[in-house]
């Protein structure tokens, strides 16, 4: 396998681009935080099927992470992470450092109101502010013609796609579907905290997720529905139910308390130990 190409600076990934643009060719992208398992490497191979040739970045923003959160403890892992990306067949790696990415005197911040005031925007005062920054910035400095992310952050993907539309980003964003591992656990670097005992809790997420919304589809009313997940997860062995919502599918208004009223996911987040779970089912 050939070592997969690298850039660092702005420039440099703008003037590789340039150069696919001169070949007329598309340009395909998916940003990371590296720690890169399945789920990711799903979202490169995706936009492969769908582009000439893809980006991939992998960087740790600093600014998704709130106070006590796990930004020094984070996985990185940039060799491993570029041998898996070459791979799955990605062109062209973009790993800034933070001075790359937040020079001295950037004093910018991109928020979108709404969409990040419910779920993890709720719980995470801030987040999806140094998410939607980024991805902005990211979008800008690739110009990429389709952007893929993963649904197992669905509200995120909302978020982004609300900031390329609202600020003519250009791309078209793409969701992919969750990857799971073999008892429906959604892929995630944070599994890697797990201990054994929590791992095997952590597989029942899924699947009372899942419960409460074929039982939400068949017409149960959402309060009753959602009490009795939350009990579910409490008997699984989850320490602390973050939020657990039945909520839109476009919007994210929430449902209930009767039956749910237009199409609707579950939403989760919820604790294991200090490791915090998020996962999310389609209704019907």
């Amino acid at each position: 396998m050939s070592e997969l190409p690298m850039v660092r600076t702005v420039t440099d990934l703008r003037r590789q681009v340039a150069r696919w643009r001169g070949d007329s060719l598309t340009v395909g992208f998916t940003p990371t935080m590296g720690a890169l398992h399945e789920g990711h490497l799903s979202l490169v191979k995706r936009a492969k099927a769908e582009a000439d040739r893809v980006i991939a970045s992998v960087f740790v923003n600093p600014t998704q992470f709130g106070p006590g959160e796990d930004l020094d403890a984070y996985p990185r892992d940039e060799a491993g992470d570029a041998a898996k990306l070459a791979g799955a067949g990605c062109d062209l790696l973009f790993a800034p450092a933070v001075g790359e990415m937040y020079p001295d005197g950037f004093a910018t911040s991109v928020r979108v109101s709404g969409l990040t005031d419910c779920l993890c925007g709720a719980s995470r005062p801030g987040h999806f502010d140094g998410v939607a920054t980024v991805v902005s910035k990211l979008l800008g400095q690739a110009r990429p013609d389709i952007a893929v992310f993963g649904e197992k952050d669905y509200q995120q993907l909302q978020v982004i796609k609300r900031v390329n539309a609202d600020l003519d980003l250009g791309a078209r964003i793409i969701g992919a579907p969750t990857v799971r591992e073999e008892d429906g656990l959604a892929m995630s670097s944070r599994n890697a905290y797990l201990s054994e005992a929590q791992r095997l809790s952590a597989g029942k997420l899924n699947v009372i997720l899942n419960n409460a919304a074929g039982a939400l589809s068949r017409g149960a009313r959402a309060d009753e529905t959602l009490d009795a997940a939350r009990q579910a997860l409490a008997g699984a062995g989850f320490d602390r139910i973050d939020y657990l919502e039945a909520r839109s599918s476009e919007g994210l208004a929430l449902q209930g308390p009767g039956p749910v009223t237009e199409p609707s996911r579950v939403f989760a987040a919820a604790f294991l130990g200090k490791t915090r779970l998020i996962d999310n089912w389609p209704v019907g």
